[in-house]
């Protein structure tokens, strides 16, 4: 299975023409934050494939307008985007048989919407709980990826109150084992930034731009 990742940054590469060609063997689309709904909406459009995305601290006010917040009010009995797109914000999701749970938005810094403190993001981090116990129960594991905005503690994150990853990100992994986290937040500017990083059982990656995961690749036991 391939997954394209994408945040922060409208990608050329991703935002252009020759997207269908580009990303042809991509299964599943993973939007890690701070993107406007529109480039997600041409990315779903184009690849017709599913989509899961989280919010981050940015464009968090197109949530007041979009389809989803109709849809979550009652206005729509079903969403105008259809099934394809899904906002797993503190929720648990299952595509083609990945399990999907999202952690959207950032540490306080400001007070602006959709940041956390470490006991907000354990609170939110709890909702999740109850379905990743049946997902154990019934799938043999809690869950395949985390998708998050902000980076977890220590791991690709920066020393700016804004930028600092959170510690329960780290007791998440260690508890429930996803095989990815993949988050956003963290801009690459230089080519010595990790992108990707080992952490227990967890490939922890950043999906600034975009960046596609290729699981066969990353089996146990695949070459290379």
């Amino acid at each position: 299975m391939k997954i394209l990742c994408v945040s922060d940054q409208i990608d050329p590469l991703v935002y252009s023409n020759s997207i269908k060609k580009r990303f042809a063997d991509v299964d599943i689309i993973l939007g890690a934050g701070d993107l406007p709904l529109d480039y997600l909406d041409f990315i779903v459009s184009s690849l017709n494939r599913p989509l899961f995305y989280v919010f981050g601290n940015h464009h968090v006010a197109e949530r007041q307008r979009s389809p989803l917040a109709l849809y979550e009010s009652g206005a729509f009995q079903a969403s105008l985007w259809g099934e394809s797109q899904s906002h797993v914000g503190s929720k648990v999701r299952l595509e083609d048989g990945v399990i999907v749970a999202g952690l959207g938005g950032s540490m306080r810094y400001n007070n602006g919407p959709n940041q956390f403190t470490e006991l907000g993001m354990r609170l939110e981090i709890a909702k999740l709980i109850p379905r990743l116990l049946l997902n154990r129960l019934f799938r043999g594991r809690f869950l395949d990826i985390l998708l998050t905005h902000a980076p977890p503690k220590g791991i690709h994150d920066k020393p700016d109150r804004c930028h600092q990853g959170f510690s329960a990100f780290l007791w998440f992994m260690k508890k429930f084992r996803p095989k990815y986290l993949v988050h956003g937040h963290i801009h690459l500017y230089d080519l010595s930034d990790p992108r990707r990083t080992r952490w227990l059982q967890t490939e922890v990656i950043n999906a600034y731009g975009h960046y596609v995961i290729d699981t066969e690749e990353d089996a146990p036991g695949a070459p290379g």
